[in-house]
């Protein structure tokens, strides 16, 4: 499975993914020494969840989005914006025009769908000199006092045959960098410099299953499991004094200057 399997939902996915915090762009901005009129490369942009607040810098963005739909829905989304343009393809496979350098390449939560050690080569070869790549990671976490729900619909995912990790998501000091070796080990990069967010968005049962209907994990279920899965998650969480669930996202923000 690739990334272009959200393009089934590329609507829904865009209704329903939640942006990100603004302190992670601050961050990239910082890290990178990004400034007004920058030109970015973003590696799978999907519907645009990250792509808007690079464009609110006044960054120049050439987004490379794999899924037509999922593009689609991001060009209707960024019509009239003269410094966003919108190209389906595999990041891999994208050649920049002419002889083109940019000042970044960034993936918000799109990274790891692309093969390793062509995507480092690829960026290298993208980058000026001083250029960076800026990745961010996304993790359902739970912090000390979080919501238990997720620890304890993990039972519905063990009888459906799709176990998570044991006791639910982990707290965020647990998370580790690992994304820091990969990014050194490929020679072509700088050791980043990381930031770390932890936020949270509260969901009804049919929002949050909303949201889970755009998981890729999710979309592979079959239908039998997902209406056992979606069913037990409309009980529990109406059975709450407040029927309600508040989810914790982790991002962590890497950025990486070429060598």
């Amino acid at each position: 499975m690739d990334g272009i399997v959200f393009d089934s939902v590329a609507e829904l996915y865009d209704r329903v993914r939640p942006v990100y915090p603004e302190p992670v762009f601050d961050d990239i901005a910082e890290l990178g020494r990004l400034a007004d009129g920058s030109r970015i490369v973003e590696v799978g942009p999907g519907t645009g969840q990250a792509t808007g607040s690079l464009v609110r810098r006044g960054w120049s963005v050439t987004a490379i989005e794999p899924g037509a739909d999922l593009a689609a829905v991001a060009a209707d989304r960024f019509v009239g914006h003269p410094n966003v343009s919108i190209t389906v393809s595999r990041f891999e496979d994208w050649t920049p025009p002419g002889d083109t350098l940019y000042d970044a390449v960034v993936a918000a939560t799109a990274w790891h769908w692309i093969d390793p050690a062509a995507g480092y080569r690829k960026t290298a070869s993208l980058l000026r000199l001083g250029g960076v790549l800026a990745l961010v990671e996304t993790h359902h976490v739970c912090p000390p006092g979080g919501d238990r729900f997720f620890a304890e619909i993990q039972e519905v995912y063990d009888q459906i045959g799709e176990p998570g990790p044991p006791g639910g998501p982990s707290p965020p000091h647990e998370i580790e960098e690992t994304l820091g070796v990969e990014i050194v080990d490929s020679g072509w990069f700088e050791a980043p410099r990381t930031r770390r967010h932890v936020w949270s968005r509260t969901y009804t049962a049919d929002e949050y299953i909303d949201v889970l209907r755009t998981y890729s994990g999710h979309i592979a279920m079959t239908e039998r499991q997902r209406q056992q899965l979606f069913g037990a998650i409309r009980e529990r969480i109406g059975a709450r004094e407040h029927p309600v669930v508040e989810k914790h996202y982790l991002n962590i923000v890497y950025v990486a200057r070429r060598r």
